[in-house]
């Protein structure tokens, strides 16, 4: 057995002991964190019920004063909440002390001891702990390998660039062999190629060990790339739970839809219903319609997503489900695809992501009259929501 191999069958050991199937890794009950500021008490988490799952990566995703960064911290012990429970492994640490929690944290700032090498950087917690030198060379050993800075054990920080700090200080957090590794930005200071690779590094290396990781983020694409399930949070509340696909293809409200990614937000009027599909008004040669996932009634305004991807731009209507006339606004071409805007014949500005392979023989200008077509199970209903109008790119 190699020795990578070894340090993870000894974590895996360290997570065990007495029997944990089933327990989630972490809970959140009710949990509510209140600040108090001389303008009064403001709420920063409220009513937090969340479950996270043995060894799953999990993100926190929301815009800045969402509260994700608040709920980490206590989870992590560094905030107490002022109301609820939280539970590691099924124990109660509500008010358990940082340095009692089986969990460890990464910050945004690597906070890497300059004066010492990347061995010694990685070995300070297991020094602390007074733990034989056999036994530190050795798990020190296996996650420089892991993360892949074997050879350069002997440099300094200064020597290190940001992306092999952020290596280092992995490492550092999972020397210990925490149940739970804390994430709070790790990558924020990277540059955008470094950070996309270490996004799939850091999800390589959670597969490897297998331990949980709980990860929060203002940057959709990351959440997307790394999660197996994520919750978008916003004014302190959780407004969808799911994984990556169920964010994405079925968000449950206007903020949801708005944060992740780009998405259309179109409104009408329900003339009828048939079956699961509400026809929404058009003209004779125009068809909406919405695959209904929530109540609505004849006459009722119902609002709902399309995401850019899904529609079509083409010179004649489509005999897809939905189909509306509309004129370029503006054309933006990225390489890959192209992006429209298209003023629709009702006057909503709508946005289109066309691919620019061999076979898109149409091409459009600012002015042109053109169709949009897209299936109606692509039309998703959008509950409502008081987190505020989510349509803004934050």
């Amino acid at each position: 057995m190699s020795r990578v191999a070894q340090h993870d069958a000894a974590l895996h050991a360290s997570m065990g002991g007495e029997s944990t199937s089933g327990v989630p890794a972490i809970e959140l009950k009710g949990v509510t964190k209140d600040f108090t500021t001389r303008h009064g008490t403001v709420q920063a988490v409220e009513e937090i019920d969340l479950s996270i799952r043995q060894g799953e990566f999990f993100s926190l995703l929301g815009p800045s004063g969402c509260g994700k960064t608040t709920t980490l911290r206590m989870i992590a012990g560094f905030e107490e909440p002022s109301r609820g429970t939280i539970l590691l492994y099924g124990n109660d640490v509500t008010r358990t002390p940082s340095n009692k929690r089986d969990v460890n944290m990464v910050f945004q700032s690597y906070a890497l001891f300059p004066h010492m090498n990347v061995f010694e950087n990685v070995a300070f917690g297991l020094r602390r702990k007074k733990l034989p030198e056999a036994e530190i060379t050795t798990r020190v050993g296996d996650l420089i390998t892991l993360v892949d800075m074997a050879g350069k054990e002997n440099r300094k920080p200064k020597e290190l660039s940001g992306g092999q700090q952020q290596r280092v200080a992995l490492a550092r957090a999972l020397v210990n062999r925490p149940r739970a590794l804390l994430l709070d930005e790790p990558l924020s200071a990277l540059d955008l190629k470094l950070r996309q690779a270490m996004q799939l590094e850091l999800k390589r290396i959670q597969r490897e060990i297998g331990i949980t990781f709980i990860y929060v983020t203002h940057d959709q694409g990351e959440a997307l790339t790394m999660s197996d399930r994520m919750v978008v949070m916003s004014d302190g509340r959780i407004q969808q739970l799911g994984n990556p696909r169920e964010i994405y293809e079925e968000p449950s409200n206007r903020f949801v839809a708005g944060f992740i990614g780009t998405s259309n937000i179109l409104t009408g009027t329900i003339e009828r219903i048939d079956g699961d599909i509400a026809v929404i008004g058009a003209s004779s040669d125009e068809r909406l319609q919405v695959r209904l996932r929530g109540q609505a009634a004849i006459g009722n305004m119902l609002e709902f997503s399309v995401r850019p991807e899904k529609m079509t731009v083409a010179s004649t209507p489509s005999d897809a489900g939905c189909t509306v006339r509309g004129t370029v606004k503006e054309v933006v071409y990225l390489g890959t695809s192209t992006h429209y805007i298209v003023t629709t014949s009702p006057g909503a500005d709508v946005t289109v992501y066309s691919q620019n392979t061999a076979l898109a023989h149409d091409r459009f200008a600012t002015g042109d009259g053109v169709w949009l077509s897209w299936s109606a199970d692509h039309s998703y209903q959008l509950a409502g929501n008081d987190a505020g109008d989510g349509s803004t790119d934050q």
